[in-house]
């Protein structure tokens, strides 16, 4: 049977690595070797230049967003609070992965300490749940302004939003908590070399001389629990956001009502799609090369958090004109 370009890539690492360290003991590793995109070292360089306007894309956009909602009192409501909670969440994720990314490109330095290769990957994780939750929160938001507008300003008050925050913050916490607990438990024997360019759950994982069913039978739980779950919510809100939207008796009413939750859409959107896309390229792309794998794991940590401020600056009336007052002072 041919082998695939994956599955060469990967045992091409192994066999490095093994040769390289027959006599070390991985039992404890105090570190872990990220090889960066693998088949493309000699390009990493080059790379890196869409990778860092991209991320400078990430910076800028958000903290425009939190400078904005701050300085306008307008937009000190439950919408723009969440939409807060969003862009910080999107930012995290990024920042924890692009430094140590482009150290790998620029300097060769690809150790990273054991200990902070598990708090990454904590952050990556923790973050992708608390950023799945409030897209929950915000299309409850959207449902409470058009199904029940009366009752908006004293069901979604500054209280309860922070409460809100905080629910979804512990659950990112405590149910990404274990992932980096069973990590540190685990033997590692085999190699300390990880195939990308940040520690990603499942690649060290797989270094792990133990068995790891019980991982792979929480991180589908985990997987229900959050991404499942989260998705119906979202589902049955919108469900009765466009019944809400149909009944109205005149086109305009319809499309200015719309109007109001399109921005939220596209965000959902651009987070689904590239989620999905990334699990099923992991799951269903064994015949494709490492290297894009990598570059799509990349691709996703960058693109949603890129593509957010845009939509709601280009979509939001509010954030455009705060925007436009700015640059005009």
């Amino acid at each position: 049977m041919q082998e695939t370009p994956f599955c060469l890539s990967v045992g091409n690492l192994l066999s490095y690595s093994m040769s390289d360290s027959n006599s070390t003991d991985f039992t404890n590793p105090s570190t872990f070797i990220l090889v960066g995109i693998p088949g493309l070292e000699a390009v990493q360089v080059w790379i890196s230049i869409p990778f860092c306007a991209m991320y400078a894309i990430v910076i800028l956009g958000n903290f425009t967003i939190l400078f904005i909602v701050k300085r306008e009192p307008s937009l000190h409501g439950p919408m723009y609070y969440f939409l807060c909670m969003l862009v910080v969440a999107d930012m995290v994720p990024s920042t924890a992965v692009l430094p140590k990314m482009l150290s790998i490109f620029w300097f060769n330095s690809r150790e990273i300490n054991f200990s902070a290769c598990l708090t990454q990957m904590f952050c990556l994780l923790s973050c992708s749940a608390v950023h799945s939750g409030i897209l929950v929160a915000m299309a409850f938001d959207r449902y409470v302004a058009i199904c029940d507008p009366l009752r908006y300003s004293t069901t979604l008050t500054n209280p309860v939003v922070a409460k809100i925050g905080l629910a979804l913050v512990l659950r990112g916490v405590m149910l990404i908590l274990p992932y980096p607990i069973l990590a540190r438990r685990w033997p590692y024997c085999r190699t300390n070399i990880i195939p990308y360019t940040y520690c990603k759950h499942i690649a060290v994982v797989k270094l792990a001389c133990a068995d790891i069913r019980l991982s792979s039978y929480y991180s589908l739980a985990v997987a229900f629990l959050v991404t499942g779950v989260d998705v119906f919510c979202i589902t049955m809100s919108y469900t009765q956001i466009l019944r809400a939207i149909f009944s109205l008796p005149t086109k305009d009413a319809r499309l200015k009502t719309f109007g109001t939750c399109g921005s939220h859409f596209c965000v959902i959107l651009a987070s689904y799609i590239a989620h999905l896309f990334s699990a099923l390229t992991e799951r269903f792309g064994h015949n494709m090369a490492l290297h894009f794998h990598v570059l799509m794991n990349n691709m996703y940590l960058l693109v949603p958090p890129m593509l957010n401020p845009i939509i709601y600056g280009v979509r939001s009336q509010q954030i455009r004109d705060s925007l436009l007052q700015l640059f005009t002072h």
